[in-house]
């Protein structure tokens, strides 16, 4: 049998470039090999979006067409949102009784979260809470491992120690196994103003951007500060366009470089290209998810199909669990 692995995103927006080649392409190549499991995350966005979230519905739809229109089959993958499970607050709950508070204050990502949506109302119980969330999510379906990047392993780590204090306290049943990192390799990518890409920030590509809004936000990059006037030889190595370039242009990257050391293409003509290289390399996830929004139904088929098997391997999950803990 393949080993599982659970992986999910937050709906709290359109799904951009830096989802794409950040997390979507390396999923698309896991479900190959292991029993993917991808949840929308939907009790996690509205621990910053309680305040307005009339557009959760709107953007989980969107969510999941954009992971089937980048290549997640559901065929293969279980597809499924995360509050259609109710073992995921269970388990939380369960959790939440023996967690001290300073493992989830010292959380770098917690504080990171905090100053990027320092506009937000954020400093509550739950949004303090959620790596213990992040943890019953991955426990509850037993999950081998969990892909990430450098900068998530502090939650994996949090997550093991979860599990192995719960080991502790009820040694009868030594439930959890630790869950491996499965570290990927993951590109940067800014966004549009050079810093972080983030949709708090706004300063994304999204894969559900027309030709026409590719373009004007391409128009606004930033790029090399160096270069001022067009006869200005550039410095492609600390120039935002050029990231881009290499991610996208693979083959045609040694004559962009060219180009913008010798001083052979303005940064204006250089944006345009780029526009029309990020636009017919999104076309084809475009238009898949274009036809995917217009048959809802088949959407919401795929995620009950997920939640049923989703739910199947939760349950087992937590009746051992109530066991361990004398709840019948």
């Amino acid at each position: 049998m393949k080993k599982r692995i659970l992986s999910g995103m937050r709906p709290t927006g359109p799904l951009h470039l830096g989802h794409l080649f950040g997390a979507l392409d390396n999923w698309v190549k896991l479900q190959e090999g292991y029993d993917c499991f991808f949840m929308v995350a939907d009790w996690h966005a509205l621990m910053s979006e309680y305040e307005d979230p009339s557009n959760l519905s709107k953007y989980i739809l969107e969510c999941v067409a954009d992971w089937i229109a980048s290549g997640i089959d559901p065929e293969k993958s279980t597809i499924f949102i995360q509050s259609h499970v109710k073992e995921h607050l269970d388990l939380y709950m369960i959790f939440s009784d023996f967690v001290p508070l300073g493992w989830l204050e010292r959380c770098p990502t917690y504080k990171e979260q905090l100053r990027e949506l320092s506009k937000r109302r954020l400093h509550t119980y739950g949004f303090l809470g959620y790596p213990v969330l992040q943890a019953a999510d991955i426990l509850l379906y037993r999950a081998y491992a969990v892909p990430v990047g450098q900068d998530q392993l502090p939650h994996l780590e949090l997550t093991n120690d979860i599990a192995e204090k719960f080991n502790n306290i009820y040694p009868e049943a030594r439930h959890f196994s630790k869950i491996k990192p499965l570290l990927t390799d993951m590109p940067k990518l800014l966004g549009i103003d050079a810093r972080k890409m983030s949709k708090s920030y706004g300063n994304f590509i999204a894969l559900g951007d027309s030709e026409k809004e590719i373009t004007q936000k391409c128009s606004k990059m930033f790029t090399d500060p160096k270069r001022i006037k067009l006869s200005d030889k550039g410095h492609p190595d600390t120039c935002n366009l050029y990231a881009y370039y290499k991610l996208l242009k693979k083959g045609d990257v040694p004559k962009v470089f060219e180009y913008c050391t010798k001083a052979k293409l303005g940064c204006t003509e250089c944006k345009k290209d780029l526009a029309d290289l990020i636009s017919d390399y999104l076309s084809d996830i475009r238009m898949k998810r274009e036809n995917l929004l217009k048959d809802k139904d088949k959407i919401y088929s795929i995620l009950e199909h997920g939640a049923q098997k989703a739910r199947k391997v939760a349950s087992e999950t937590m009746s051992e669990v109530k066991k361990a803990i004398g709840m019948v």
